[in-house]
C-alpha cells in the first residue's frame, strides 16, 4: 500500500502557482550576501618557484600593496614553507589573505626532496579543518580556513622548455590544490619567443598528464571571458611596485636604458589578465574547487583508511556505531598483537642483557682472580727482599761493632806502652796503620 501510494505521487505532475502578491523571499540572495560581507571572506595562495623569481613582488603588485617578506637565500639545506596572513579591506569587504612563501626551494643540488614539504603543508591544511569537521563542538562559520586555493607555480623563462623539477611538483600538486603556471619575470624575453614557450610548456604539460586548473565555462555570464583566458595559459607576468610616469600619468612600470615594461599593460604582459581571472571573474569558483574537489578527495581517503564506507558489498546500508565498534576491536587486536611482540621483544633483550654482564662479570672475576695471584706473589717476593736486606744490615752491624772494639782495643793498648827506641817507634807509628787497615776490610 504504502509502495503504491508513493508511485502514483511520484506520477502525479507538479502543479505551478502563481502568487497573489508579494511574499518576500526573493531577498534571500540579499541576506546571503549581507550575511556573507559580515562574515568576510578567507583566500590562501602558495606561490612555488625558485629564490629570487619575483613571487614577493607579483604578490605586492597584485594586491597593490607592499607585504613584508624576508629576502630569500639561496644557501637554504631544505625547503620549508612559510605562511603570511594579512587582513584586506576593499570598499565594505573584508579578505583573510595567506601567502604561502616556499623558501628553498629548488636551491639544492639534489632537487628529489623539494615536492614533500610542499605535499605535507597542504595534507596538513586538510588534516586541521577534518579534525574540526569531527570535533562534537566545532565552530566552522569562524573557523580560520588555512587551505590553499590557489598556487602560482613560478616558471623560469631561461629555456626552451620545463624543467624536470617542475614537471614532477606539479604533477604530486595537482591532485591537492588549483594550479595556475605563470612565466615569471616575462620581459626577458621577447614576444615570439613568449608564444613559443607557452605552446611548448602546455604541450608537455598535456603530454605528462598534468592537470591544471581551468576557468569554469558552466556560468554563461563569464563563460565567454573564462574560455578566452583559457588559451592564454600560462599566464607571461610582469610585477613592479614603482610608479614611473609615462606620458601624463603614473603607472606600474619596469624602467630600461631601451625604456619601460608596464605591467597593466596588456600588450606587455598578462597581468591584468592574471589578476582579473584570479580575483575578480574565479576567486569563489576557486574556494569552491577546493572544497568540493580537492579537499573531499582527501577526506574521502582518510575516512577509508580509518575504517569507513557509505556501503557493503551487499549494498547495504550500514550502522556507524558497528563500524566504530569493528574497528575498534581491530584496532584492540592489533594493539595487544603489538604489545604482545614488545614484551616478547623485551623479555628477550632482558635475557641477553643478563647473559652479557654474567660473561663480564665472569671475566671480571677472572681478572680479579689474576691480579690478587700477582699481588701475592709479589707481596711474596718483597717479604724475601725485606729478609735479605734484613740480614745484610744484621751482618754489617756485627762488623761494625767488631771493627769498632778491635780498634778500641789497639788504640789503648798504644796508649799504655812507654816510648821505646826508635825501632820501637817505628813500630808504634805503624801500629794504627795497620789497625787502619784492619778496621777497613772489617767495614767493608
Amino acid at each position: 500500500m504504502a509502495a503504491t501510494e508513493v508511485d502514483v505521487f511520484a506520477n502525479e505532475e507538479k502543479r505551478n502557482l502563481e502568487l497573489g502578491g508579494h511574499v518576500g523571499f526573493d531577498s534571500l540572495p540579499d541576506q546571503l550576501v549581507s550575511k556573507s560581507v559580515a562574515q568576510g571572506f578567507c583566500f590562501n595562495i602558495l606561490c612555488v618557484g625558485e629564490t629570487g623569481i619575483g613571487k614577493s613582488t607579483l604578490m605586492n603588485t597584485l594586491f597593490n600593496t607592499t607585504f613584508e617578506n624576508e629576502e630569500g637565500s639561496h644557501y637554504e639545506s631544505e625547503v620549508h614553507l612559510r605562511p603570511q596572513t594579512y587582513d584586506l579591506q576593499e570598499s565594505n569587504v573584508n579578505l583573510k589573505l595567506t601567502i604561502v612563501h616556499t623558501v628553498g626551494f629548488g636551491d639544492q643540488i639534489n632537487k628529489e626532496e623539494s615536492y614533500k614539504p610542499i605535499l605535507e603543508y597542504i595534507d596538513a591544511q586538510f588534516e586541521k579543518f577534518l579534525e574540526e569537521e569531527l570535533k562534537i563542538k566545532r565552530s566552522l562559520y569562524n573557523y580560520h580556513d588555512t587551505r590553499i586555493h590557489i598556487c602560482l607555480y613560478f616558471i623560469a623563462p631561461t629555456g626552451h622548455s620545463l624543467k624536470s623539477l617542475d614537471l614532477v611538483t606539479m604533477k604530486k600538486l595537482d591532485s591537492k590544490v588549483n594550479i595556475i603556471p605563470v612565466i615569471a619575470k616575462a620581459d626577458t624575453v621577447s614576444k615570439s619567443e613568449l608564444d613559443k614557450l607557452k605552446i611548448k610548456i602546455m604541450s608537455e604539460l598535456v603530454s605528462n598528464g598534468v592537470q591544471i586548473y581551468q576557468f569554469p565555462t558552466e556560468d554563461e555570464a563569464v563563460a565567454e571571458i573564462n574560455s578566452s583566458m583559457n588559451t592564454h595559459l600560462p599566464f607571461a607576468v610582469v610585477g613592479s611596485v614603482e610608479d614611473v610616469k609615462v606620458g601624463n600619468k603614473m603607472v606600474k612600470a619596469r624602467l630600461y636604458p631601451w625604456g619601460s615594461v608596464q605591467v597593466e599593460n596588456e600588450n606587455h604582459c598578462d597581468f591584468v589578465k592574471l589578476r582579473e581571472m584570479l580575483l575578480r571573474v574565479n576567486m569563489e569558483d576557486l574556494r569552491e574547487q577546493t572544497h568540493a574537489r580537492h579537499y573531499e578527495l582527501y577526506r574521502r581517503c582518510k575516512l577509508e583508511e580509518m575504517g569507513f564506507k557509505d556501503t557493503d558489498p551487499d549494498s547495504q546500508s550500514f550502522s556507524l556505531q558497528e563500524t566504530y565498534e569493528a574497528k575498534r576491536k581491530e584496532f584492540l587486536v592489533e594493539l595487544q598483537r603489538k604489545e604482545e611482540e614488545m614484551r616478547q621483544m623485551f623479555v628477550n633483550k632482558v635475557k641477553e642483557t643478563e647473559a652479557e654482564l654474567k660473561e663480564k662479570e665472569k671475566e671480571l672475576h677472572e681478572r680479579f682472580e689474576q691480579l690478587k695471584r700477582m699481588h701475592q706473589d709479589e707481596k711474596k717476593n718483597l717479604e724475601e727482599k725485606r729478609r735479605e736486606l734484613e740480614e745484610e744490615m744484621n751482618a754489617f752491624n756485627r762488623r761494625k761493632v767488631a771493627a769498632e772494639t778491635l780498634m778500641g782495643q789497639a788504640l789503648q793498648g798504644c796508649s799504655q806502652q812507654p816510648f821505646k827506641k826508635d825501632k820501637d817507634k817505628k813500630n808504634f807509628f805503624s801500629l794504627p796503620s795497620a789497625c787502619s787497615l784492619t778496621s777497613g776490610r772489617n767495614l767493608n
